[in-house]
């Protein structure tokens, strides 16, 4: 992202504007697998969050979020248990992307879907 994005630009990562705010108000707490960085005011209770990336609140995995909504009080590595193998790693909501779920009848692959099965009957009154 060039310079002047940097300047202008708050939906697709953080400004250099939040960038000195966080450095000079806030405290760094650690960072997720996404690459996320997390903050905590050095007065008072505000947490914050600075996005590796696009500014997308389903990039946050749910025990960062825990912490930012004030759900937990310590870090998500020192009060949550460990992660259980059964458990997958969240993932962003992938809409509008690419990778995003389109069922057989949607208009992006064609709008074509199945015929009707024969088992409808449309309702008429009496």
């Amino acid at each position: 992202m060039g310079f002047w994005s940097k300047i202008f630009t708050w939906w697709d990562g953080a400004t250099i504007g939040t960038a000195l705010f966080s450095r000079r108000h806030g405290e760094r707490v650690g960072t997720d697998s996404l690459g996320n960085v997390y903050f905590r005011a050095k007065k008072g209770n505000k947490r914050w969050v600075i996005y590796n990336g696009p500014n997308d609140a389903s990039r946050i995995p749910p025990e960062w979020y825990s912490w930012l909504h004030h759900q937990i009080d310590g870090l998500p590595d020192e009060a949550l248990p460990p992660i259980r193998k059964f458990e997958k790693p969240s993932t962003p909501n992938l809409t509008g992307t690419a990778h995003a779920y389109l069922p057989s009848g949607a208009l992006e692959r064609g709008g074509q879907r199945a015929a009707a099965s024969g088992d409808y009957q449309a309702w008429t009154p009496e």
